[in-house]
């Protein structure tokens, strides 16, 4: 279909500091879920896929814990190199993000009266949070 998959990838932290070799990465994120307290290594986005926000964000807007939302796109900075990881796992033209921004997602039910500078009605920048 031409579209490019989206995988953001773990942060992943060593007595506070970030593990950035990428052979301590790879294994790392190679570990079973019950050796990683069930969080997930990998986290696949796909636009029009529905989200739940899981803190409040503005709740006189109607941004509150629980709200349902449709993921739009993902901002992010580009990595210095095309990182790879289980190519096996994933479509060959999967872009591997390890430095998101936020999510734009929409929610309809937003009590938001005029849209955002940039974006359509509705969208709403999600920070990402750690």
């Amino acid at each position: 279909m031409g579209l490019t998959s989206i995988v953001c990838i773990a942060q992943d932290y060593i007595q506070g500091k970030p593990a950035d070799d990428v052979r301590l990465r790879k294994a790392i994120l190679e570990l079973s879920d019950n050796k990683i307290e069930y969080l997930a290594g990998y986290l696949p986005l796909i636009p029009g896929m529905p989200v739940l926000l899981t803190e409040n964000i503005a709740t006189e807007l109607g941004l509150s814990n629980g709200t349902r939302g449709t993921f739009r796109q993902l901002v992010y900075d580009e990595p210095p190199e095309d990182v790879r990881y289980h190519d096996q796992n994933f479509l060959s033209n999967t872009k591997f993000i390890t430095q998101p921004k936020c999510a734009l997602v929409e929610f309809l039910g937003c009590k938001l009266d005029d849209k955002l500078a940039e974006l359509q009605s509705k969208i709403v920048p999600i920070a990402i949070s750690e």
